[in-house]
Formats: C-alpha cells, structure tokens, sequence
C-alpha cells in the first residue's frame, strides 16, 4: 500500500508499523503525545485534590482501563519518527532524553493548575533551532481555559485541540502535512483539519478509533 493512503484517514496499526511505510523526510511536522511509561492508562491514576492514600479517578472521567502506558516506545520508533519527518515536537520530552538529540528549543505547556497535586506544566521536545517558549492553556481536571466550548475528555492524556492548534499553527503551514503515530482519541488529527492541514496517524485501540472517527465528523471546534 503507498503510504499517502494513510493520510486524512483514521489507520488502526501499530506506531512502528505505520512509521516503517513512510520514507525519508516525507512529513513536515511530527506532533505526538507518546506513553509516559507512568501508568496514566490505569483509571486509579488520575488524582482530585489533596487527597491521601489511594488516588482515584476525578467525578465523571470514566476512562476504561488498559495497559499502554505501562512503558515508554522503544529507542527505534523514536528513530523512525525522526527519520520520517523534518521536525519534531514530543510532548513528554523529559520521559525520553535517552532515546532523543539533545534539543535546542524545548516548549512549555503552563497548564495554569493552581494549588493541586495536577502537574504545573508539561515538557515538550523539539527538534527546532529557538529560545524555549511558553504555552499558557488552563486544564485541571473539568476547569479548561475555554469553557464555554470545552473539550470533552475523551482520554486519559488528552490534549486540548486549541493548545494543539496553536503549535501547528506557530510551526507548519497550510497544506502541509502532520503526523502523530499515537492519536488516541484523534486530537492532533481534528486540530489539523482545522487548520487546512493534512494529518497521518495511528491507534491501536478500537474504541478510540471509533471515538476519533466521530470526532473528525464534528463541525470545526475553533
């Protein structure tokens, strides 16, 4: 199969396999959210408040439990990814500094969280040449920057598709082409068919598939 059948279309497949269809520098801008490797696929990882003992998942996110986060990917879908693209933006940077280049413009995310046991912020790895920039975007448990048109929760590390949109705004261009080998629910691909982009990626889950599927039917959300 040529791999310009993978675009604009939801792929079921495996990271590695998908990467190993696309030849050299074929993609413009890679933007993923690879697994952390810290059990965020486990519905008892989300925590609310100050609680103590054990965490429990946030009031009306029922995120099925699963085991894709129980390791980060392999040195070589990495490798791939940086052979597949001309850029890179890496949510999660400082989980794989031992299997990326150092990098010369890190991004980011000020999630704007408050006082709570949800992270401050998030790092993301770039391949670009630039001083470190800051996205600022609320988005603590069901409290989002956007509330009046709020993301529904689709998946436990979901993205918001206007922060999304912002960094493939700041680093492609119309018509370009943006691949995330780890959709999950679709965020990167919704946020790219917003922004006259054409996107490429994969999931391996089928309920989210579906999910990403019903997502790209929507209206455009900003």
């Amino acid at each position: 199969m040529s791999w310009k059948k993978l675009i604009n279309k939801v792929n079921q497949m495996d990271a590695l396999e998908l990467l190993k269809m696309i030849p050299d520098k074929s993609i413009d801008l890679v933007l993923t959210d690879p697994p952390y490797g810290i059990g965020a696929s486990n519905k008892n990882f989300i925590r609310k408040g100050k609680q103590t003992g054990k965490s429990k998942c946030v009031s009306g996110l029922n995120y099925k439990e699963s085991d894709w986060d129980k390791k980060t990917p392999e040195k070589k879908v990495f490798n791939e990814i940086l052979r597949v693209s001309k850029e890179q933006i890496i949510f999660g940077g400082n989980y794989f500094t031992d299997k990326l280049p150092q990098s010369n413009q890190w991004l980011v995310w000020d999630k704007n969280t408050g006082n709570n046991l949800y992270a401050d912020c998030e790092l993301l790895w770039t391949s670009l040449k630039g001083a470190v920039r800051k996205y600022k975007y609320t988005w603590k448990g069901m409290v989002q920057e956007d509330m009046k048109n709020k993301d529904h929760r689709w998946h436990p590390t979901m993205k918001p598709v206007k922060l999304i949109g912002r960094i493939i705004d700041d680093f492609s261009e119309e018509g370009q082409t943006i691949l995330d080998p780890f959709m999950g629910s679709g965020t990167t691909a919704r946020a790219a068919a917003n922004l006259n982009r054409n996107w490429i990626g994969c999931e391996l889950d089928a309920d989210y598939c579906e999910i990403w599927r019903e997502r790209m039917r929507q209206q455009v959300l900003f």
